[in-house]
C-alpha cells in the first residue's frame, strides 16, 4: 500500500502529470491540501476528470489531524494532492516523516511550481537568494522582519521571489479565543498590497536600499491561461487596483545581467 504525494503543477485539473492521474485513478482515498496554495479549478472539476471523490485536506486537518489519512494508508493506496509542487511547504515534509515513521511506503511525483515557473520572467533562476513570505498586516500586527531578508538579498545583488499571503479557513481573533469554529472568508493578497507593505517596511526601516521607481515584477496567476508578468516601478504597482484574479506573486530584482534587462523589458510592454 501506498501514500502518494502528488502535484498538480499551477493550472487547472489537467495539469497533473499522467504519473500522478495513474497513481489518483488506483487510490482508494485521494486528499486535496487546500490551505497553502489553489488551483483557479473547484474540486468538483477534479473530482470530473480524475473520476473519483476527493476529501479536502484544510490546515487543521494536515498539521494536526492527518492519523485518518496515515491509517488509511497502512491497507489502502492514498494520495494526497498538493498545488504547485508537494515539497514547496514545510508542511508535507512534516507529513512525509510521520509517515515514513509507520513504514508506509512512500513514493513522491513532483511537477510544477512557482519556483520554476518564476523563470518566465526572465531572470536567472540562480541568482536569486532567500525567498520570502509577506503576510496580511493588520492594525495590531505589523512585522517588518521578512523586510529584511529582501534587503539583503538586495545587498548581495540577488532577486528576491516574495510569496504573498493566503488566509484560507482563517478564525478571527475573537472566534479563536472563544473556542468557535468559525472561519473567515478567504482572502488573497495581491501584488499592489504586497508593494505597499513593502514600502510601508521602507519607510519604517529608513534602509535606502528600495527606491520608490525601482522596478519590480508582478507575476499574476502563473501556469494559467491567464497569467501575466507585470513590470511596473514599486510605487506604480502599489497603486493598481486592476491586477485581476488571484494567485500573485512578486519578485524585487537584483543586480540584472543584459539578457534579464532585455526580458524586463518586453514584460513591461505587454501590460499598460
Amino acid at each position: 500500500m501506498v501514500l502518494y504525494f502528488i502535484g498538480l503543477g499551477l493550472g487547472d485539473e489537467k495539469d497533473i502529470t499522467v504519473k500522478g492521474l495513474e497513481a489518483v485513478q488506483k487510490s482508494t482515498y485521494i486528499y486535496l491540501e487546500s490551505y497553502t496554495s489553489c488551483l483557479i479549478t473547484p474540486k468538483s472539476k477534479l473530482e470530473e476528470f480524475y473520476g473519483k471523490p476527493i476529501i479536502e485536506a484544510d490546515r487543521i486537518m494536515v498539521e494536526s489531524g492527518c492519523d485518518e489519512m496515515l491509517e488509511r494508508a497502512k491497507n489502502n493506496d492514498v494520495s494526497f494532492l498538493v498545488v504547485g509542487d508537494p515539497f514547496c511547504a514545510t508542511t508535507h515534509s512534516d507529513l512525509f516523516m510521520r509517515a515514513a515513521k509507520l513504514h508506509i511506503q512512500l513514493i513522491v511525483i513532483h511537477n510544477a511550481s512557482i519556483f520554476t515557473a518564476i523563470g518566465y520572467s526572465g531572470l536567472q533562476l540562480y541568482k536569486f537568494g532567500e525567498t520570502v513570505s509577506v503576510p496580511f498586516f493588520t492594525e495590531r500586527w505589523r512585522p517588518y522582519s521578512f523586510y529584511n531578508k529582501i534587503l539583503e538579498n538586495k545587498r548581495r545583488g540577488l532577486h528576491t521571489l516574495v510569496l504573498l499571503d493566503i488566509k484560507v479557513k482563517e478564525q478571527s481573533e475573537e472566534d479563536l479565543m472563544r473556542g468557535r469554529l468559525v472561519f473567515q472568508p478567504p482572502r488573497f493578497m495581491t501584488a499592489n498590497i504586497a508593494c505597499q507593505q513593502i514600502l510601508e517596511a521602507e519607510d519604517n526601516t529608513q534602509s535606502g536600499l528600495i527606491q520608490r521607481n525601482d522596478l519590480v515584477i508582478g507575476l499574476l496567476r502563473m501556469g494559467t491561461p491567464q497569467q501575466t508578468i507585470v513590470v511596473k516601478p514599486i510605487e506604480e504597482m502599489a497603486n493598481m487596483e486592476n491586477l485581476g484574479d488571484p494567485l500573485h506573486s512578486l519578485i524585487i530584482p537584483g543586480e540584472l545581467h543584459e539578457i534579464e534587462q532585455e526580458m524586463m523589458q518586453f514584460h513591461s510592454n505587454t501590460i499598460n
